[in-house]
């Protein structure tokens, strides 16, 4: 009786244990899905509340700035704060700002303080709101637009590009009443007070990185660009330096912009400072980026020799440098050149005479057998073999035509006063 009643029973006990388990199983699962929502509520509150915090700190640091601006700038009449943080934004983008003539004279103080004038305007020291110092050029009113030119030219090239070699355009001013072009402000002036002033000297190892540095910046403009940027105007007065002798190429007034998709560009008129404008600048012959890899080589001739290529007080073989260079490389005399200047040290002596073949590879009267901006870097940084340049100058008789093709005796930068003779180291 009792081994029938037992085995009557085991199905039953089978039935019950397996709901228990699965109960089990449920209960489990059930569970731990609550605790993973619990948690990830409790992890989303605590982010909510430090977002809060944050948002809360970077309010009242909002407000502080906009306290201390509105003390700094005195009354109501001066920028607000929302345009101080536009400003700011616009400068961490490294877009050009479009000020009025307004907070040029807030930014200047009334224009107190003059740097310089050229042909074209006047340039004075300023600071923005954020304490950057700047230069604020304030271009003429002229007649026949060539200020609306140069302003256009400026803000459409140099505007569109930045480059640690390049000067920086931080903003722009086209009012009825004024025109100006903001940009940064260089301590040390510009390469041609070291190089013709005996009253500032710079070591030649400084001078060949500063002739690397302006070499950088120019194959940016032609190389690096997605349009081909020609300067035009490659000389050392348009090389900027910075307070570590940083150099930045400047005044895109003449520059164009070339489709990389056309071979050259055609110019409806000079462009260029004679004695350092390529020959076919001033010719009916195309146009291609190669005219500044000339001016880049003159440029170069004048830092080897810290005088101007064109010195009429020299005697008659040292009166254009660069083809006296050429001539004393073609005697194999080059080195004995540079020697010939005391307390020039070895590693200078190196660094002149690349600098020396590279300028007469750049100066090649053919547009089309100068280097690449890309070859002249690699070339000056020793990365590059230079092999022995052609005559660059087989073209000019020196007594048959004077120079013409390239020297105008009135124009600033070509010829040499003998002041610049007296105050000029020369090799």
């Amino acid at each position: 009786m009792s081994n029938s009643s037992s085995s009557s029973n085991s199905p039953s006990s089978s039935g019950t244990s397996g709901r228990d388990t699965a109960i089990s199983i449920i209960s489990i699962l059930v569970g731990g899905t609550v605790v993973i929502v619990v948690t990830y509520l409790v992890i989303k509150c605590v982010q909510r509340i430090k977002m809060q915090k944050i948002n809360s700190y970077h309010r009242s640091s909002f407000f502080m700035a906009d306290e201390s601006m509105t003390r700094s700038f005195g009354n109501a009449s001066m920028l607000s704060v929302a345009t101080i943080e536009r400003f700011i934004d616009d400068i961490q983008k490294e877009k050009p700002i479009r000020f009025t003539s307004q907070h040029l004279s807030e930014f200047t103080n009334n224009f107190a303080q003059k740097l310089g004038q050229g042909g074209f305007g006047v340039a004075y020291k300023g600071k923005l709101p954020n304490g950057i110092l700047v230069a604020v050029k304030v271009l003429h009113r002229t007649q026949d637009k060539k200020a609306e030119e140069l302003f256009m030219a400026e803000v459409g090239t140099i505007g569109k590009t930045y480059h640690i070699n390049l000067l920086r355009l931080y903003g722009f001013c086209f009012d009825p009443e004024m025109k100006a072009l903001i940009y940064e402000y260089m301590e040390n002036s510009s390469l041609d007070r070291y190089l013709f002033n005996k009253n500032y000297k710079i070591e030649y190892v400084k001078l060949y990185d500063i002739a690397i540095g302006t070499a950088k910046g120019i194959r940016y403009l032609h190389e690096e660009c997605q349009q081909i940027i020609i300067h035009y105007d490659i000389k050392p007065g348009n090389i900027l330096l910075d307070e570590n002798f940083l150099p930045k190429v400047a005044d895109f007034g003449l520059a164009k912009l070339c489709s990389r998709d056309a071979s050259h560009v055609t110019n409806s008129g000079a462009r260029g400072t004679p004695g350092y404008a390529a020959p076919e600048m001033w010719l009916p012959l195309p146009v291609t980026q190669k005219c500044d890899v000339y001016s880049f080589g003159m440029l170069l001739f004048e830092i080897v020799g810290g005088r101007r290529n064109l010195d009429f007080n020299e005697n008659e073989s040292q009166e254009w440098f660069p083809k006296w260079v050429w001539q004393k490389h073609q005697r194999g005399e080059m080195r004995k050149m540079i020697t010939s200047v005391g307390g020039i040290k070895d590693i200078e002596i190196e660094k002149i005479e690349r600098m020396c073949r590279v300028g007469l590879w750049c100066v090649q009267y053919k547009p089309e057998a100068r280097p690449s901006m890309s070859k002249v870097v690699r070339m000056l940084e020793g990365e590059e073999e230079i092999v022995e340049p052609p005559n660059p100058f087989h073209y000019l008789d020196v007594h048959d035509t004077g120079f013409s093709l390239h020297i105008d005796n009135s124009s600033n930068g070509s010829t040499s006063t003998s002041s610049d003779h007296q105050n000029s180291r020369s090799l």
